[in-house]
């Protein structure tokens, strides 16, 4: 009856069904922590409750024109109006300002930041507009 008990066993466990639950078998050295959902966030309320104002319109853009012996040259010979101008503005920004407030057309605008922290603006005027006219409307002289 041996063969029987055996082959009965067998059985029972084919109808069963065979478990390969058990301890895992390590292979690596480093543990690895297993992928877990990941919901994106959901804000109860906005971040902010009113939108950020531009700050820097055309006038305060330009603080005010320079007028040293250097600039006054530049003014003569070179057709360029020297303007301090707000350290986060850029060349575009330099040159509507400019456009906007003293009805003229530039063609180049070249900066640069002082050593006191300020930023400085060479404004090259088209051949159309004299940089010593407009510099009289703006009373730079």
């Amino acid at each position: 009856m041996a063969g029987s008990g055996k082959a009965s066993a067998v059985a029972k466990k084919l109808t069963k069904g065979i478990s390969k639950k058990g301890t895992r078998i390590h292979k690596k050295v480093h543990f690895y922590r297993g992928k877990t959902v990941d919901l994106p966030r959901v804000a109860k309320y906005a971040a902010k409750s009113t939108p950020k104002k531009n700050t820097l319109d055309k006038y305060s853009i330009i603080k005010y024109p320079l007028t040293t012996e250097s600039s006054m040259k530049l003014i003569e010979d070179s057709n360029t109006l020297v303007f301090i101008v707000d350290i986060k503005s850029n060349k575009r920004q330099i040159k509507a300002a400019v456009k906007d407030l003293y009805n003229i057309e530039c063609d180049k605008v070249n900066t640069l930041i002082t050593p006191r922290g300020l930023k400085k603006s060479y404004v090259k005027l088209s051949k159309d507009y004299d940089a010593l006219d407009v510099a009289n409307r703006v009373g730079v002289i």
